[in-house]
């Protein structure tokens, strides 16, 4: 019998399968940063552009020689250091805190300890740490060199989720990393688990804008509900003709 549940599943697997065709999976990873630096990565980029967010991180990597004496520094300094990002006020206190954090649970400043855990108690043991997230903690065993199979979801890749009708409308992006998760097949590696996050982002980004998304040449318009409404609104001379030319370039 087919749940509802399973027509989901196999949503999500057709959406994903056009747009890797798209966007061109595999996608390499971006960086190769050891899990404590992924967390500080991540942790400065939250509502803050990646251009932003690199800078600051840069400038911290340039100020101090190591994490601990980024730990162990006037809070002050470390706010002066991140200017640029979003709120560094609030950032550069819980940048500290979250890193006595680690050094007071593990007994020292490292995150590699989490390459011999399954990906769920990983995520687990960072979430218990006040400040880190889903969306953190997934960051950090996807995006750096752990290489776990974890789903970030970003701001993006979430407005698609909601849109295709993968996950409500009424669901906050923190609750959809595991309803998104679960819709994945079970046995994906992390390169398709990131290869998952990456083409939803990259469609948020080039196609399904927030204001006026590009529904005349989006790749998966057939399986999204909010595009096909946004279709029928448009005059007859100016409506897709079947999906020749659906996809969209990288």
């Amino acid at each position: 019998m087919t749940t509802a549940h399973d027509e989901l599943s196999r949503k999500a697997l057709a959406i994903h399968e056009r747009l890797c065709a798209v966007y061109g999976c595999p996608i390499p990873y971006f960086h190769d940063f050891d899990p404590l630096s992924e967390l500080i990565s991540s942790l400065l980029s939250h509502r803050t552009r990646n251009a932003d967010s690199g800078r600051a991180f840069k400038a911290l990597r340039a100020r101090y020689a190591d994490w601990a004496c980024l730990r162990d520094a006037p809070v002050s300094e470390v706010e002066e250091t991140i200017q640029g990002v979003t709120w560094p006020e609030q950032k550069a206190p819980r940048l500290q805190a979250v890193l006595r954090a680690v050094t007071e649970r593990h007994g020292r400043l490292s995150l590699d300890f989490l390459a011999d855990m399954p990906a769920v108690e990983a995520r687990a043991w960072l979430e218990s740490i006040p400040g880190i997230g889903p969306k953190t903690s997934a960051a950090v065993l996807a995006f750096s060199n752990l290489r776990k199979p974890a789903l970030p979801v970003d701001s993006h890749h979430h407005r698609v989720a909601q849109r295709t009708g993968l996950i409500p409308r009424s669901l906050s992006v923190g609750p959809s990393h595991a309803a998104l998760a679960a819709l994945l097949p079970p046995d994906w590696s992390a390169q398709q688990v990131y290869d998952n996050h990456e083409v939803m982002m990259l469609h948020g980004q080039r196609c399904c804008f927030f204001r006026n998304p590009a529904c005349r040449r989006c790749a998966v318009l057939d399986l999204c509900p909010t595009g096909q409404g946004l279709v029928e609104r448009l005059p007859n001379d100016v409506r897709p003709q079947g999906r020749e030319g659906a996809g969209t370039s990288r």
